[in-house]
This record gives structure tokens, sequence and C-alpha cells, in this order.
């Protein structure tokens, strides 16, 4: 399951990246997106499977998944509504999320970091 989760999380990254660069509201901001939103579910179920080292227990970065599921839905409710403003609110905190879940997974004594370190 980590496989899986740093897997998408990293392709979620950089298809984000990506997303914000482009221009909105085009064919392909919208199909880019729909993988970005697929990519970022499959960030935060996986992550649920991924319960601290040997401790078998949640942490504080899952409620940042959390955070992540709440966002995306709310993001695709507000953009399907009209409201541009919000739904670009909703994604950035989703990106956020994620970039914030990075950093918490490279504190010392977390697999990630191990891995990288």
């Amino acid at each position: 399951m980590t496989a899986v989760h740093l897997s998408a999380a990293i392709a979620a990254l950089l298809l984000g990246g990506l997303v914000l660069m482009r221009r909105k509201g085009t064919v392909s901001h919208k199909l880019l997106g729909r993988i970005w939103v697929a990519l970022m579910v499959a960030v935060a179920v996986s992550s649920f499977w991924l319960l601290g080292l040997g401790k078998g227990s949640f942490s504080v970065i899952h409620l940042l998944s959390v955070w992540v599921l709440f966002a995306l839905g709310s993001a695709i409710w507000f953009i399907r509504r009209g409201n541009v403003r919000a739904h670009r609110y909703f994604m950035g905190g989703t990106l956020a999320g994620l970039v914030a879940a990075g950093i918490g997974a490279m504190v010392p004594g977390r697999l990630l970091s191990q891995v990288l370190f």
C-alpha cells in the first residue's frame, strides 16, 4: 500500500503543479483536473492503511487525509454550481494538504524520512 500511496502522491504533486500553471476552464484543465482528483482520492484513502512505524495507530497526518476528501468533494460541488472562487479555494487547500502531509511524512522517525534519509 505504501508504493500505491507514494506513487499517487508524487503523480498528484506533479500534475497539480501542471494544472496550476495552465489556463483554467479549458477542456484539458477539466480532464487533468479529473485525473488529479482521482489521484488525490487514491492518496487520501490509501493513507488510512499506513499506520505509524510499528505503532499501528493513526497520526495527525491522517486528519489531512480527511480534510483532502472533504475539500475535494466541496471543490466539485462548488464548480458544478458555478462558484469558481470557492472551487479555487478548496482545490488550493487540497494541494496545500498534500504538501503539508508530505512535509509531515518526512519528520524523523516516519517511514518516508527513513527511506529518503
